[in-house]
Order: C-alpha cells, then structure tokens, then sequence
C-alpha cells in the first residue's frame, strides 16, 4: 500500500481520525467554498452592472444549472469512492484503470450534459414561469455556463482522484488561482466591457477551463497509479459499472433536490408576482430569494465536503475491512458537523445585513426595497437557523456511499426531499401561500431524510461488524 502515502496523502485506515479528518477536510472545504464563489462572485458583480434585474437572472437559473451539473458531480463521487477503495486494498492496477476510466466519464458526461443544457435552458424556465427580461437574462447566463460544462466536468473529476489518494491541497491551490482569476474577469468584463450577465457568465468558463487544464497537468505527474496518462485513456468496462453503481444513484439524490428546489422557485414566482407592483423595475422576492440562496450555498458547501470526507473514509477502511473503524469514522464526521453547522449558522445570522447588502438587498425605504429585505429575513430565520439538520444528514449519507449503499442513499433522499417537498407545495402551501410556509419544508425535509439515513447506517455498520468478527 505504499503508492497510497504519497507526500500529500493522508493514511486514513489507521491512527487517530479527528486530526486526520479535519486536516483532509480544510483544504477540501476551502476548495469546494472557492468553487461556490464562482458563483457568489456572478452574482455579487453582476450588481454593479446597470441591469436591476441580472442578480435575479444569475439566480432564477441556480436550480436548473444544478440539476444539470449535480449528476456528474454525484458520478465524481463513484470515481472517489471505487479509486479510494482500489488505494485501501492495495490494488495500483485497478487503482489506474478506475483513474483513466473517470477522466473519459468526465468528458462524455460534460460533453453531453452541456448539449442538453443548452437546449433545455429556455423551455424549462419558461416551464417555471419566468418571462420577458429576467427569462431573457437568465436563458443567456444558462447557455454560457452549460457551453462551459465540459470543464467543470473535468474539474470535479480530477479533484475526486485527488481525494481518493488523500490529496486535498492541489485542488485548493488550483481552486485559489482560478477563484481570483474568475474574480478579476468578473470585473473586467461587467466595469470595464460594461456586460451584464453574459460577461460573468464568460468569466466563469475561462475559468473553469483554467482549472481543469491545470489539475490535467499535476496528475499527469504523479508518481502513483493515479498519474494520467493519454495513451491509457479508455473506459474500463467493470470499473465504469462499478463507478456508475455508486456515482449514479449519487447524481440523482443531487438531482432531486435541485428538483425539488426548482419546483419551489416556481412557488417563490408565484408569491413575487402576487406582492410585486405591475411595472416594477425588478422582481424582488427573487433577487432576495437569489441572494440568499447564494449566501447559504457556502454553508451548503462547507458541510458537504465533510460529506465528502465521510465517503472517502469510509470507502479506504471498507478496502481494508475495518467497520469497526468506519463506525468511529462515522462518530467523528458527526461531531465535527454539528460544530461547523452550529458556528456557521450563528456567524451569517448575526452578519446577515451586511451581507445582504454585498447583493444590493437593504431597506432603503421604497417598496420594492422594502418587499426584497422582508423577504431576505424571513429566509434568515426560518432556513439558516436549523443547518444543523442538514449537516447531520450529510454525514450520514457520506457514510453510506463510502459503505456502497449509494442507491438506498438516493432512494432516501427520494421521498424525504423531492416528494416530500413536492406534496408539501401542493397540500400546505395551497393552504397557506406564504414564504414561511416554504422555507419551513426545508429544515422537516432534513429531519426526515436524515433519519432514515441515521437508521440505515447504524443497522448496516452492526452487521458488517457482526460479519467479521465471525
């Protein structure tokens, strides 16, 4: 197993783990954080530009573009799971094949869902309900991106080999450049060549494109089994299966929630336009709702990547055999979780004016103003204050991936997101129309969710563990 100890990697299947999960995790979450701010950045420069409504337009099509890009990014986490596993038992070929069999995963994927994006773009947000200019704005910033997709297929990829070997630095310090590099486009092509969301749209794929040509070159210099090598490019029949057994299941679970998340956009349309004036210049319970949404993603981020974690320690110990390891694994993921949630929470209620208003939304006194700030603070206290929920759940999902669970995984995340959610603005919502009643579907879609997820793993763990002690 000593390919496995490279000069950044991490041993995962032995010594203490609360170290070594946090030490693996930072680098993860800085980089995964950085990546959000490539969003974040869309939205809070694109303000600048003379356009009231493009900080609606970048967020109205978040739901759509995650839809898209959450399956692939869920298939990355096939790849992570199988080439940790390959490390853990110590076996380099297959270990090589799983390698070479994602970054062709990753191009197909990218290839075919940018094409799909592209064309579905205006037919869906016509679906959800948005017309004239902010579907204008938002069908444009939607056909950029998903032009970009390939990249950030390649991206995700790349950095779910480096986390399988225990290598979380690279990406972030690829990530820091490509963050910067984004931040500055961002403000040459909105102040300088005076474009809306087009602009920020075109500096998200440069750099994108920057940041998977960069992970490319590191990799094909590696010195273990997960170096890249172009002569060995190829998909691996029972290496693609066994990355699409959990990688798929992994993609739909994103894939509903972004479902779900879509379907209450359209609600959240719906009460803009019953509140808003006709004639209004903007629309703005979506730029509140948009901003917020941004706002929370980093928080999303943050505890997703200890969802990562969790699968990627999992899947080394279940290579080795250690359940009984995995079971502390779980404990530990846990614990840290419901720490981050708790100051992450407190930290963005306490300073939620001041970022708010890093996306123009403050009470300045007009109705418009007005209407956009309420909206601001009831997604405040009704969403942000119960994160822990959702970090918990994460966890538990991360744990059952690594085990290889990941259909149970998303067949979970079925009923306790998307239908759930979709009875929920069909039953409560009807009744009472309001964004409370929204924002509340959250945190009790969290709770039930995470639950059965908790259950699962506790039962699968003591078997497993009864299994080899036989």
């Amino acid at each position: 197993m000593s390919f496995a100890k490279g000069r950044r990697a991490i041993d995962m299947t032995s010594g203490p783990l609360l170290g070594k999960i946090i030490l693996f995790v930072l680098p993860l979450m800085a980089t995964n954080l950085l990546q959000t701010f490539y969003n974040a950045a869309d939205m809070m420069i694109v303000g600048l530009s003379p356009e009231p409504d493009a900080v609606g337009a970048v967020g109205s099509t978040s739901a759509f573009l995650n839809l898209v890009v959450n399956i692939f990014i869920g298939i990355a986490v096939g790849a992570d799971v199988i080439v940790a596993r390959c490390i853990g038992a110590g076996e380099s070929k297959k270990a090589s094949a799983a390698v070479h069999t994602s970054v062709c995963m990753s191009l197909i994927l990218g290839v075919a869902g940018g094409l799909v994006g592209f064309a579905l773009s205006e037919p869906v947000l016509v679906a959800m309900g948005y017309e004239g200019k902010l579907l204008q704005l938002g069908v444009r910033y939607a056909r950029i991106y998903f032009g970009c997709l390939p990249f950030l297929s390649m991206t995700n990829f790349l950095s779910a080999i480096m986390r399988a070997k225990g290598d979380t630095h690279t990406p972030l310090y690829v990530m820091l450049g490509a963050g910067l590099l984004n931040v500055g486009l961002n403000l040459f092509f909105v102040l300088v060549c005076r474009l809306s969301v087009e602009g920020v749209a075109i500096a998200t794929a440069i750099s994108n494109a920057t940041s998977a040509a960069v992970l490319w070159y590191v990799l094909s210099r590696d010195e273990g089994p997960c170096r890249i090598s172009l002569r060995r490019l190829r998909i691996s029949g029972g290496v693609s299966r066994e990355i699409l057994l959990i990688g798929l299941p992994a993609g739909v679970q994103n894939a509903f929630f972004s479902l779900s998340n879509m379907l209450i956009q359209t609600a959240i349309l719906q009460i803009d336009t019953a509140v808003t004036p006709a004639g209004s210049a903007y629309a703005p319970v979506i730029k509140a709702n948009s901003a917020g949404a941004s706002i929370e993603g980093f928080v999303f981020t943050a505890l997703n990547s200890l969802m990562q974690a969790a699968s990627t320690f999992t899947s080394q110990n279940v290579g080795k055999g250690d359940y009984k390891r995995v079971r502390r694994v779980f404990g530990t993921v846990c614990l840290i979780s419901s720490v981050l949630a708790v100051v992450l929470s407190a930290a963005i209620v306490l300073l939620r004016q001041p970022l708010y208003a890093l996306y123009d939304v403050r009470d300045l006194g007009d109705t418009l103003s007005t209407i956009a700030y309420d909206t601001a603070m009831k997604r405040v206290w009704y969403k942000w204050t119960p994160f822990i929920l959702f970090g918990l759940m994460n966890s538990a999902a991360g744990v059952l991936r690594g085990l290889g669970r990941s259909l149970m995984s998303a067949s979970f995340s079925l009923v306790g997101t998307c239908v759930f959610r979709v009875v929920w603005i069909y039953t409560v919502f009807k009744i009472f129309p309001t964004l409370e009643s929204i924002y509340l579907s959250y945190p009790i879609s969290w709770m039930l969710t995470g639950s059965a997820f908790f259950i699962a793993v506790g039962v699968l763990l003591k078997g497993r563990i009864r299994e080899t002690a036989q």
